[in-house]
């Protein structure tokens, strides 16, 4: 474990601010994307989103990516990345967790924190058609609580070449409580509007729908915390948020995890709760843990200039990715 080399531009001080100001300040991606819809097991439906077209024999890497709540291919640290690997050569995909595309999912659940059985099928068939890619892996937020808990699933056996995670809440619990307090809550409410849409959608689709919830209840909700007791949990198998939460968060599988990994947090995340910050003892010897004292939430903006702002993590991730690789 180590602090990183982020140091955050003087004109945004605090993690408000870097985390604000990265979501309406970062340039977007000036590539074409494509997409791609791949059915699953259960009759559900993934969208991918690539930077290009792979050819079966492609061997070199790939980076898949993994967005965070309510995130998609618009959210700026995606659109980073895809802008990120393309000096390199590298193509990108997005996996779109289910119903966060442009369309809505097919069944009344949607995804979670520890969902890895859809990563873990994409993952599957993306080497059943390019059996000699280097995969490669980034998470944000959610995305990278349910990486890292798939890295650590798959112990020795995990067909990643190396992951990031950035931002995340690898504890669950006091996470939710986190952005329930002071001003993240103007965070959450911004989530909610999201969560709530969706799920409101689904409610209108299923008139008999699995769980006790109608759309009464559902406007009510005023928490992160509330919605996943009231959703998330049980459509997902859960007894309750507790239940989820503890099952989900990806902390306890950390010191499983058997290929190069680097997470990063900043401790001024408004969105995560401190005891996100795991001991050495629970990391595996194959993670690069990086704290930094200010960053926000998928922030990490640097440089000296406001007019020509330095976004960090695109160049920190394709760093360690080039640091890692095999030749």
């Amino acid at each position: 474990m180590r602090h990183h080399t982020f140091r955050p531009t003087w004109w945004l001080p605090g993690g408000h601010l870097q985390t604000l100001a990265a979501k309406y300040l970062h340039p977007r991606y000036q590539g074409s994307l494509s997409t791609e819809w791949l059915p699953l097991p259960d009759g559900d439906e993934l969208e991918l989103c690539w930077s290009e077209p792979l050819a079966a024999d492609y061997q070199g890497p790939l980076v898949l990516l993994l967005h965070g709540l309510a995130g998609n291919q618009h959210s700026h640290y995606v659109q980073g990345m895809f802008a990120a690997f393309k000096p390199l050569n590298w193509p990108v995909v997005l996996m779109h967790f289910r119903g966060c595309g442009n369309r809505p999912n097919r069944l009344p659940r949607a995804y979670h924190s520890g969902d890895t059985a859809d990563l873990g099928y994409l993952i599957t068939q993306l080497l059943q058609r390019h059996p000699k890619v280097q995969l490669q892996a980034v998470g944000f937020s959610l995305g990278g609580n349910v990486l890292m808990k798939y890295c650590g699933e798959q112990q020795q056996n995990n067909p990643l070449s190396a992951a990031v995670a950035v931002c995340a809440p690898l504890a669950l619990a006091s996470s939710a409580r986190r952005i329930n307090s002071g001003f993240s809550k103007v965070y959450q409410r911004y989530l909610l509007r999201q969560l709530k849409a969706s799920t409101l959608q689904k409610l209108s689709h299923f008139p008999q729908f699995p769980i006790p919830l109608d759309s009464q209840q559902l406007r009510q909700i005023r928490s992160i915390e509330a919605f996943d007791n009231s959703y998330t949990a049980p459509i997902h198998g859960f007894r309750d948020a507790a239940d989820y939460y503890q099952q989900a968060s990806g902390k306890a599988y950390l010191a499983h995890i058997a290929i190069p990994s680097l997470i990063i947090h900043a401790a001024d995340d408004p969105f995560l709760a401190p005891d996100v910050v795991p001991t050495a003892a629970e990391l595996s010897p194959f993670i690069h843990y990086e704290l930094s004292p200010s960053g926000g939430h998928v922030g990490f903006i640097a440089g000296h200039n406001p007019l020509r702002p330095r976004f960090w993590l695109n160049e920190r991730i394709p760093q360690f990715f080039q640091q890692v690789m095999t030749p």
